[in-house]
């Protein structure tokens, strides 16, 4: 489990995000932020009933957007909540609310002085995101927003399969050739 691939303060490993020590984890959440499947689910199982207990009282939290509560059981400080879209064919303002859910995410981090913050795949797996097409807006939106701000000061993607990891290994290798001289 240790790293995979790095570029400045952007850090790609595999793994179980619930197992990953952060000062704030990113769930891939749906509306409600009442758990469900996937990243949801394992994270609300791993931080215990008061997450979904602190959850209710948000009242939901709309695609794009983001939430932030109490770690609870999980090795961090705060879990970041934010519903991803769905992917209908691309087509449909995906790519535009998939970035602002990673910059949402990233601004609340900052807003509460976290150096460090962990992310899944958002919206890769029900939600039918492809991975590559995933990681290019992921990557980009977060490198974007470490070009203008010095919190966090690493960013991590645990990418719980190999074929994930490769792919975000893969688009990463691409953006940093892309500004190499």
């Amino acid at each position: 489990m240790g790293t995979a691939d790095t570029w400045g303060r952007i850090h790609l490993i595999q793994g179980d995000i619930t197992r990953e020590a952060a000062d704030a984890i990113v769930n891939a959440a749906n509306t409600s932020l009442l758990g469900g499947g996937g990243v949801d689910g394992a994270i609300h199982q791993a931080a215990g009933p008061e997450l979904l207990a602190e959850c209710r009282k948000l009242g939901g939290c709309p695609t794009g957007e983001a939430r932030i509560t109490s770690a609870y059981r999980l090795p961090a400080r705060y879990v970041i909540h934010t519903p991803g879209p769905v992917y209908r064919g691309g087509c449909q303002g995906e790519a535009e609310l998939l970035a602002a859910c990673y910059a949402s995410a990233l601004r609340l981090a900052a807003d509460h002085d976290c150096r460090t913050v962990t992310f899944p795949a958002i919206s890769c797996g029900v939600y039918g995101y492809p991975i590559e097409d995933a990681a290019r807006v992921a990557l980009g939106a977060v490198r974007d927003f470490l070009e203008r701000s010095a919190l966090p000061e690493r960013v991590t993607w645990v990418l719980f399969s190999q074929p994930d990891l490769a792919a975000y290994r893969g688009v990463l290798e691409k953006l940093r050739s892309s500004i190499s001289p």
